[in-house]
């Protein structure tokens, strides 16, 4: 695949990432402005999920708020790892994550998490949201990644995975059986 890449971007005022310049022994593919764009969008939905899972972590109150709270570190956890793996795959391509605290809060889909002790039931239907927003941030993107980078998709494909499976078992916490519906 080959194509015409700008070599210098000039950084948006509002923030975001951008394409860096390939330097000494450097070669091989190089991520475009849309592609960088579109996993700028994960990279930040992802420090975001990782941020509001720390302030559900601190403040859940209520019945089963020793799982909750060791659920929310895994999720907490899982988020900065993935975070990180979306930042490096950037490098990798040639460009330039912005993970800054005023890019992720201006450019994130996932809402505002309230401040506050939180009752573990409203917890599970707060993570979720996120949870579920963040994946949607993820497959929005997706075409686009995996039209010009079916590596990245493939590591998109994990995360997605992943962030459904913590929304199922944090959904299952506020769920009865079918049968007793």
């Amino acid at each position: 695949m080959t194509s015409t890449i700008e070599r210098h971007v000039e950084v948006p005022s509002d923030g975001g990432a951008k394409t860096s310049r390939r330097q000494n022994a450097e070669r091989g593919f190089t991520a475009s402005q849309k592609l960088t764009d579109c996993l700028q969008a994960v990279l930040v939905d992802l420090i975001e999920l990782h941020l509001q899972g720390k302030q559900a972590h601190w403040n859940v109150v209520g019945k089963n708020f020793r799982d909750m709270h060791l659920q929310l570190d895994e999720i907490v956890e899982y988020a900065r790892e993935a975070s990180d793996e979306i930042a490096e795959r950037l490098r990798a391509l040639h460009a330039v994550p912005d993970g800054r605290s005023d890019t992720v809060a201006a450019t994130t889909t996932l809402p505002e998490f309230p401040n506050g002790e939180i009752d573990t039931a409203e917890i599970v239907d707060l993570v979720v949201q996120r949870l579920e927003a963040a994946v949607g941030t993820m497959r929005d993107v997706h075409d686009d990644v995996d039209e010009e980078d079916p590596t990245s998709a493939d590591i998109l494909h994990g995360i997605i995975e992943r962030l459904e499976q913590f929304a199922w078992f944090v959904s299952a916490e506020n769920r009865t059986p079918a049968d007793r519906a």
